[in-house]
Formats: C-alpha cells, sequence, structure tokens
C-alpha cells in the first residue's frame, strides 16, 4: 500500500482497532445511511466505495489480520506533509464523530436495560478520535438534548437522540440497526 493512497479503515469508520464486529457493522450502516441521504456526487461515491471496502475488510478476521500488519507498518513510518489523514480534515468529521457516538449509546441503550449508559472509558475504546474530540463532540450532543449523563457518570442517549438518530437514517439502515 502506498503511502498517498493508505487509508486508515478505522479511522474513516471512527473505530478503536479493538472494535467488536456489531460496532463495525452498524457505524458502517450508519456512515453509508446518511451518505445516501446526501446526493450521489462523484465524492459521496468515492467515499461510498472507502467504506465499502473498510467494512469488507474489517469484517473478515483474515483481511483485517492482513491489514492491521499493513497499519502497523504505515504507523511506523514518519508523517509527511502527502500522508495527511483526510478524514480529519474532512466536512464529515465533526458530523460522523457525533453519528457514531450516537449510534453506540443506542445499542448500549437498547441492547442493556440494567446499564443504559457508556462511560467516558467505554466510548474512548471504541473510538479512534483523540479524547479532545470526545469531549467536542459529547459536548455537543449533551447541547442539543440527545444524550444526558447519569447518576454515574455515564453518558447515555435520551428519547430525544434516539428519535434523532432513526429519523436521519433511511428506512431500510435503521430497520437493519433494530434487528440486531
Amino acid at each position: 500500500m502506498a503511502d498517498t493512497t493508505f487509508v486508515d479503515y478505522y479511522e474513516l469508520l471512527q473505530l478503536n482497532s479493538n472494535a467488536e464486529p456489531e460496532i463495525i457493522e452498524q457505524l458502517y450502516q450508519l456512515f453509508v445511511a446518511r451518505d445516501q441521504l446526501t446526493n450521489l456526487e462523484s465524492s459521496v461515491r468515492g467515499r461510498f466505495a472507502q467504506l465499502s471496502e473498510a467494512h469488507r475488510v474489517l469484517s473478515d478476521p483474515a483481511a483485517r489480520a492482513k491489514f492491521d500488519s499493513a497499519l502497523l507498518e504505515q504507523r511506523e513510518k514518519p508523517d509527511s506533509p502527502s500522508n495527511l489523514k483526510e478524514f480529519a480534515i474532512s466536512i464529515h468529521g465533526e458530523s460522523d464523530r457525533r453519528a457514531g457516538i450516537l449510534c453506540m449509546l443506542y445499542s448500549q441503550r437498547r441492547c442493556n436495560n440494567d446499564r443504559p449508559g457508556m462511560s467516558m472509558l467505554d466510548l474512548e475504546s471504541q473510538v479512534s478520535f483523540s479524547r479532545e474530540q470526545l469531549v467536542f463532540a459529547i459536548w455537543y450532543l449533551q447541547s442539543k438534548g440527545l444524550i444526558q449523563r447519569g447518576e454515574a457518570s455515564d453518558y447515555a442517549i435520551t428519547a430525544g437522540g434516539v428519535e434523532y438518530l432513526e429519523q436521519h437514517l433511511p428506512r431500510a439502515a435503521s430497520d437493519s440497526l433494530l434487528t440486531e
């Protein structure tokens, strides 16, 4: 993989390299569904191709192991201006981070009534972006009333957050998230 074409699929899907297959699937569905709401300009088609390839590679244990080796090799190389992380500077970066957090909190609430929230450490372990970016996204989601902080300092999605997430996914994508 050449330096200028290497894409960190974990970063693209806003994942930690230890993310479970269910989280990979949910975030992939979320990003694809959100991009389908926009127009089909060539840049969106290119992003869809990247998301699909990331999903294919990270969902296959053998391909994921090979990718992890290539990623480790890539990370050991010194950074250069031509190797900037396109996703981190894209216009979708912030909204993708927020959507990913909402998706994780949605899944947590739906699957675990006894502990419907996730701590900051839980969230950090599932994402690939910095703590500062996570704190900013959480601040925004709290300010909008889409998540709240519970008694145990866990963050949980609110009813408004559930409604927001479900309204911003095409029906087919939200059906797949709801039936898992």
